[in-house]
Parts: C-alpha cells; sequence; structure tokens
C-alpha cells in the first residue's frame, strides 16, 4: 500500500482508506503512539476501500501514531476530529496567554497546537524546543534581552514540518515575512496613554467612513505623508486654494466618529513598492499587526506600530473617536494561514461533503464558534482597546459571525469606561451556521448593544442596491414613501409596519459607504435624464435624511461633496486615480459642505434628533401630513417642536404646519449651511422642488 493514511475522525475512531483491505481480513490491526499501545476495541471493514477502528478510550493527540496492519505501517493524523465538540473542550485553552510575553531580562513564548507533534521556536539564529501542555499549548521561555527580534515557529503537523509565524504576532517584518518581537511600551508617542479620547454615546454618534489611503494621497491634499498614517496627523493642511484637507477638514466637518476600513496586516499589497498596488484592505494576514504599506517604512516593524498609534492619538487630540472595520469572517488564503498550518481543519467551517463553507464568497469561513477561534477574535478586540485605545469596531459581514461571540465581544467592551461602538453587516449569508446562530438582522433582538447596516434604508431612500435602474424615494418622485415613516424613526416601531430592530440605536443610516457605487455615480445610473443640478438635490435629499433620521447615521468619506469614483461600483483595487479623495472638488462644492455641516450641527445641537429608545420615539415622533409624496414629520419636546419636510418630486408643493405658532425654518438644502433663513405665523409654507426643510418652534 502506498500513502495510506489512517484519519482520526471522532475520538476514539479512525477511518482508513485504500485498495487491498481484503488482505488483511485474517490479520490484527495495532495502534501505537510513541511508543505505546493502544486498545483497539472493534475493526469493521465496510467495502473493500474502508475500514474503521473504534478504539476504547479517546485518541491521544499530539504524539507520532501509526496503525501496524499485515505488513503496513500506517501513519496516524487527526482530520475531523478537530471539529467535534469533544476535541473543543478537551483542548480548550481559553484562559491561556497566546503569543509572546516581553520583559527585558526574558521572553516567553506560547503556541495553541494541540494536533502537533513538535514544535520548534526559531528566534533570530536561536532554535529551542517547545514543550507541550496537556490543553495543546506549547510554550518555552528564552532568557536575554529579545527586543526587535525575529522569530517564527517550525511545526510537525499531519507530518509534515513546515514554517509558520506566529497568529498572535504583534510585529511583522515586511510582507509579513517574520513575526517581530517588540517592547510595545516603546512603541507609545509621548503622550499617548494620558490624552483623553471622546467619550460619546451612541445616540450622539456620526460615523464618517475613511480609507487611510484615500484621505490623503491626492496630488492636493496638501499632506506630506500622503496616504499614510502620518498623513492624517497634519493639521491645518489645506489645498492649492486653500481649503482645509485632511485631519482638520474631518474635524470641521462634525462627524464624531472616524471609521478606518481595514489597518490590520493586509494582502494583495508589496508593503516596499505600495505604489504599485492597492487595496481596501479585506484580505487579512495577521490581526494584532498594523499594515505596513501605510507607515513611512515597511521594513521597519516598530514603526508602524507607533505610527499608527500616532495617528490614532490626533484623532483623539481633534475629540474624533477611532472605529476600526475588522475582517473575522475569512482569511486570506486558507491553506497559507497560520491558522490551518498549526491547526488544519479547526479554524475554518466545512460542508458536510467536507468542502470549506464560503458564506463569504471569499473561499473560506473563519469557524468563530469554536472556541479558540472565539478566543482569538476576543484577544485581538481586547488589544486593539487596550494597546491601541480604539473606541469602536465594524464587523465586516457580521452575519457569518455567530451570536455568542458577538455577545461575548460585547460584554469585554463594557468593561471599559467609556463607549465602545460595535456595528456590523447583518447580511444572510450561506455559511454553515444554523440560522439562529448567525448575527443577522434578524436576531438583533439577542443582540441589543450591536448596530446593524439598515440596508432597508438604503433601498428605501436611493433604490434597490442590485438594480442599477431602480429609484427610491430622493430620486424616484416620492417612490417608496410608504415606508419613510419607519425609516426616519429607527426602524423600531410596529406601527409603521415590520420594525426591523429594538431599538433606534441599532440601525445604521446610509445611502453610500465604500462598497459599490458611490450615490453620486448611482445617480447618474439611475437618473440619466435629469439635470445635474438635480440630481446633486436628490442626492442632498438622500444625505439630509441619513442625518437626521433616529438611529446612527453614517456617511462615506466625500460623500458630502458629491464623491465620485468615476463610475466604478467595486473599486478594492482600483488604484488611487479611482480612490483619492478629489480635494478640488472639496473646494468647488463647499457649499454643499455647509449643508452638511449644518446638518450634523443640527443634530447635536438637538436632542430630539436622536432619541435613546423605542419608547421616546413613539411618544415624540409623529407623522404630518402633506400633499403626497411630499413628507413630513414632526419631533415634540418639552422645550421645542421639530418639524422636517421633504419635496422628492421637481415641482413646488404647499405644506400646512403641524401647529399654530412661529415656526422659524432652521436649513434648507436649498440655502447652503446659512441658519436660520426664515420665519413665518401662517399655517401654511412652500417647500421648493427637490428641498429639505428643517423648522423649529418654541414651546410656549
Amino acid at each position: 500500500m502506498v500513502n495510506a493514511i489512517a484519519w482520526i475522525d471522532e475520538k476514539n475512531k479512525l477511518t482508513i482508506e485504500f485498495n487491498g483491505l481484503e488482505g488483511l481480513k485474517e490479520t490484527n490491526p495495532a495502534v501505537d503512539v510513541a511508543g505505546e499501545e493502544i486498545t483497539i476495541q472493534s475493526t469493521e471493514l465496510l467495502n473493500s476501500e474502508t475500514a474503521k477502528i473504534t478504539l476504547e478510550n479517546s485518541f491521544p493527540l499530539g504524539k507520532e501514531a501509526y496503525l501496524f496492519w499485515g505488513d503496513n505501517k500506517i501513519p496516524i493524523f487527526p482530520r475531523d476530529v478537530v471539529r467535534t465538540d469533544w476535541f473543543d473542550q478537551t483542548y480548550d485553552a481559553s484562559d491561556e496567554r497566546l503569543g509572546y510575553v516581553y520583559t527585558p531580562a526574558k521572553t516567553s513564548f506560547s503556541v495553541w497546537a494541540p494536533t502537533a507533534t513538535t514544535i520548534y521556536l526559531v528566534l533570530q539564529d536561536y532554535r529551542v524546543e517547545m514543550g507541550r501542555k496537556s490543553n495543546g499549548v506549547w510554550h518555552t521561555i528564552v532568557a536575554g534581552n529579545w527586543d526587535r527580534s525575529e522569530y517564527h515557529f517550525v511545526a510537525t503537523v499531519n507530518g509534515n514540518e513546515q514554517e509558520v509565524n506566529d497568529p498572535y504576532a504583534k510585529g511583522m517584518t515586511a510582507n509579513s515575512g517574520r513575526s517581530v518581537v517588540l517592547d510595545l511600551k516603546a512603541t507609545d508617542p509621548s503622550g499617548f496613554r494620558t490624552v483623553s479620547y471622546p467619550k460619546l454615546a451612541k445616540k450622539d454618534a456620526i460615523i464618517y467612513e475613511l480609507h487611510i489611503r484615500d484621505a490623503t494621497s491626492s496630488a492636493d491634499s496638501g499632506v506630506k505623508h500622503k496616504g499614510k498614517f502620518l498623513g492624517l496627523t497634519e493639521k491645518n493642511t489645506t489645498n492649492s486654494e486653500g481649503f482645509s484637507t485632511g485631519l482638520s477638514y474631518i474635524k470641521e466637518l462634525g462627524c464624531t466618529h472616524v471609521q478606518l476600513l481595514p489597518i490590520q496586516d493586509f494582502a494583495r499589497v508589496d508593503e516596499l513598492k505600495p505604489e504599485e498596488g492597492y487595496n481596501w484592505g479585506y484580505d487579512p494576514l495577521f490581526y494584532f499587526v498594523p499594515e505596513g504599506s501605510y507607515s513611512t517604512d515597511a521594513s521597519n516593524p516598530f514603526l508602524r506600530i507607533n505610527e499608527c498609534k500616532q495617528m490614532i492619538q490626533a484623532f483623539h487630540e481633534e475629540e474624533l473617536s477611532i472605529i476600526l472595520d475588522v475582517v473575522y469572517n475569512h482569511v486570506f488564503v486558507h491553506e497559507d494561514s497560520a491558522f490551518e498550518k498549526l491547526v488544519p481543519g479547526y479554524y475554518f467551517r466545512y460542508q458536510k461533503d467536507g468542502n470549506l463553507s464560503n458564506g463569504s464568497g471569499t473561499g473560506n469561513d473563519i469557524a468563530t464558534e469554536r472556541k479558540m477561534v472565539r478566543k482569538f477574535i476576543l484577544d485581538c478586540i481586547d488589544y486593539w482597546i487596550r494597546e491601541y485605545n480604539v473606541d469602536g469596531f465594524r464587523f465586516d459581514l457580521m452575519g457569518a459571525i455567530d451570536v455568542e461571540t458577538m455577545k461575548a465581544i460585547r460584554i469585554r467592551c463594557l468593561q471599559e469606561d467609556r463607549p465602545i461602538l460595535l456595528l456590523g453587516e447583518g447580511w444572510e449569508l450561506n455559511t454553515q451556521l444554523l440560522p439562529h446562530q448567525k448575527a443577522t438582522n434578524s436576531q438583533s433582538d439577542q443582540l441589543l448593544e450591536v448596530s446593524f447596516f439598515n440596508d432597508s434604508f438604503r433601498d428605501s431612500i436611493k433604490g434597490n442596491l442590485f438594480e442599477q435602474d431602480a429609484v427610491g424615494y430622493a430620486n424616484g418622485n416620492g417612490h417608496y414613501i410608504e415606508r419613510l415613516p419607519q425609516l426616519v424613526s429607527g426602524s423600531c416601531l410596529d406601527r409603521f409596519g415590520n420594525k426591523i430592530f429594538s431599538n433606534p440605536l441599532q440601525s445604521v443610516n446610509y445611502v453610500e459607504c465604500h462598497d459599490n457605487h458611490t450615490l453620486f455615480d448611482r445617480l447618474t445610473i439611475s437618473n440619466p435624464d435629469a439635470t445635474e443640478q438635480n440630481r446633486k438635490r436628490m442626492h442632498q435629499l438622500a444625505t439630509g435624511l441619513t442625518i437626521l433620521s433616529q438611529g446612527v447615521p453614517f456617511l462615506h468619506a466625500g460623500q458630502e461633496f458629491f464623491r465620485t469614483k468615476d463610475g466604478d461600483e467595486n473599486s478594492y483595487i482600483s488604484g488611487d486615480s479611482i480612490n483619492q479623495m478629489d480635494w478640488q472638488q472639496r473646494g468647488k462644492e463647499n457649499e454643499n459642505i455647509q449643508w452638511v455641516r449644518a446638518l450634523i450641527s443640527l443634530r447635536k445641537q438637538y436632542s430630539l434628533l436622536r432619541l435613546n429608545s423605542a419608547k421616546e420615539i413613539r411618544h415624540r415622533l409623529h407623522i404630518i401630513h402633506a400633499p403626497n409624496p411630499t413628507f413630513g414629520y414632526m419631533l415634540v419636546g418639552e422645550v421645542e417642536d421639530i418639524a422636517i419636510f421633504v419635496n422628492p418630486t421637481n415641482k413646488t408643493e404647499e405644506i400646512v404646519m403641524p401647529s399654530l405658532g412661529r415656526w422659524e425654518k432652521l436649513v434648507s438644502n436649498l440655502s447652503g449651511g446659512q441658519s436660520p433663513l426664515s420665519s413665518l405665523l401662517q399655517e401654511t409654507a412652500e417647500i421648493e422642488a427637490y428641498e429639505l426643510s428643517v423648522w423649529k418652534k418654541q414651546r410656549s
């Protein structure tokens, strides 16, 4: 027999597959584990090519093992057993500290690999065999100061010896070449641990989604360190016409939270030649390490950490919170990952036929529901909070993450003395989890402190995402007006139809993000016969409803100045020419920016625009009768009332104010950021074509 293998598929069962089993009927097999014979309970020949062997006791993993049968010496390797509850319980090392622990006198190293038979630590030129604990953790301590030293593991798993980097590595050489030991305290910029960070409640959050490189790569950004972490530390930068750019511009706009597209180490950009490639960052490699292409020197493992911290500190100094976009649903290449090299088959979901689950659409799904995968994710969340002082996490394809892991993340975040925002894509994905286990919109009642991107809001305002010529309320003469009451109320009230969420703060309201067409490009496609001026007004209606509706408003960087990607629907590798923020456009569209600033300021000023619960909204939000498809609603306060009207048509309409008294027009998209605009005592007013206006009346 050639290349025959006995697979451990259950804790005490082996599967042997090879031709020629018939000739072994009269012989007795024997199992040897590191020189010790293991008692066999039964042997069953299923057919001429498959046999099953049942042992009296559980198989002791982590040692060389062979099946002797006739004249054959057959290696025994773990297979499906790693995905059993028995394995998860037996080798639960949730309480272990994995990775390295550095001191100037010594450094300890720990890696979890229950099925490995040997693991060596290679630290610079030093090679030492690691010891194995019963929970599958391999550990060693090396005396001396190993700060900034390269290391990796050499692991023998399933008979193959291969080099593997530490999945818990905190530093890496360029292009994820080698793990690096670092004195992390030394990576802190001056004042990093003492700078005060914002402590905003979720109801006060206004999110601005930003890609590190897009933000400053333009020639007209006025930034020295273009496309780098440091580019977003530079203050008072301007374009060639003197308009603010970069960090100072973001501060002026008024958003409270900057959500960064992935900054954890990712693939497909040569960190030593970043100008030759581009990527959004959804190809994760090492989760504890900042991306090297955003550093001024990717070959310096220390520097990328220091510069990332400098950027976060700069945002905090401007009272801006940082949300990280994190990708725990898949890895770049499953077979090349440290996960698969160390514990084959454990970290990923599989279909019943043995193929990898692929709900993520990337070729693999991380099995977040398993104990040591959940531990990895929790350790990573904990690390970015403690080491980098981040203020929130946006979970890519959150519907591929299990509910219990999301609950555990929330519990960890509650330990902080400031709110840590959690939000994600709660889509239903075809991954190997039962529906009730997935962190999807339909399970939002189990995750009350987690927010979900409200796709109903997006599609109802601008048209179905997957039908490019489809229109919504803002660009379709009031199409879907029947959905507006639910959308502006945070999608959490039964009285307006089937609610989506239990509370308004679970609803992330958006009409544009990094995915798909920008809103401006989408309107060009869906409304080709409209004038550019009218398309911009439709854009204003959509953006205005996003900011003023109950829930958490979310803007894509540049949305406020009609960002375009020249019609590119999926620009994840399209380069700077398509993706960079156009800072010349920022100057040309300054009036619209002032309008968006005015809306943001209004939202901050009036608590009625950011109510905390469904109960409050039920009590205070009332729909105003208006000529169809004009839409209006009123928010009733203790001191003042707020009325909001939207006209999605090309005709002027007459509206009736919701109550008698002096109403003051605070803001209108037709008047830029000027406020207040006018006041009236009469019962009626006019709302012009494609106008959104906000009114206030003081209560007597």
